[in-house]
């Protein structure tokens, strides 16, 4: 299971550039890929409003 980013998400781009594989994409909502995600957990660390959930 991968990472999940939840609506609470802001897109303020935080977990973007924290990605190892760059499996989180942009939009209104980001979103992770679960194919690529590697549950490392980089992106949900530096979350300000705690939007990403742990698998």
């Amino acid at each position: 299971m991968a990472y999940k980013i939840t609506d609470a998400c802001i897109a303020c781009g935080a977990c973007m550039s924290e990605c190892p594989v760059d499996a989180i994409s942009e939009g209104d909502k980001y979103s992770i890929d679960p194919a690529t995600c590697i549950d490392c957990g980089a992106c949900a660390a530096v979350c300000p409003v705690e939007a990403i959930e742990a698998p």
